[in-house]
């Protein structure tokens, strides 16, 4: 049987295309559902020139969260990427959702990170976000750090997703 391929599409605010690339459907849980990026994985920022990854990772979209998460194999610096966004939206084998620029890392080392307030800040101003989508993206950024640090649930040893695409 073969996989479902779907394009994960994450745009900035004012719509403009970011960070696209397909990836493979792997299942759902409890957590949300869960893609799969082998090494090879072509993407692509906005209209820059393609990358190809050299390492592979699985990626977690949330039902009703404003945040996404990708799962990195070793010997990836990160081993945990999340970016807030607003919550993912599937349609027609793609899912979407607007980068709200902020990022909470786990590092290998253990090394928590908040990564991109300047960032934020920024297209805070050029795009005046509106105060709602300001306070939903400090409130997940908390509430990921937290979590994160924790290793809560999904965000303890890697995914057993890791391991269909490793």
């Amino acid at each position: 049987m073969p996989s479902e391929i779907v394009n994960v599409v994450y745009r900035k605010y004012d719509g403009s295309l970011h960070w696209h690339h397909p990836a493979v459907l792997l299942g759902e849980d409890e957590h949300g559902v869960w893609t799969g990026c082998p090494v090879g994985t072509v993407a692509r920022r906005g209209h820059e020139s393609s990358v190809t990854w050299k390492h592979a990772s699985v990626m977690l979209f949330p039902r009703d969260a404003w945040w996404t998460a990708c799962f990195n194999a070793a010997p990836y610096k990160a081993e945990i990427y999340c970016d807030i966004s607003t919550v993912p939206q599937w349609r027609d084998g793609e899912v979407t959702m607007v980068d709200l620029d902020l990022d909470v890392l786990r590092m290998r080392d253990g090394r928590i990170i908040l990564d991109d307030e300047d960032e934020f800040e920024e297209h805070r101003v050029r795009y005046a976000y509106p105060p709602e989508v300001v306070d939903g993206a400090r409130a997940s950024a908390a509430l990921l750090l937290e979590a994160v640090t924790a290793r809560t649930e999904p965000f303890g040893p890697a995914p057993h997703w890791l391991s269909l695409v490793s």
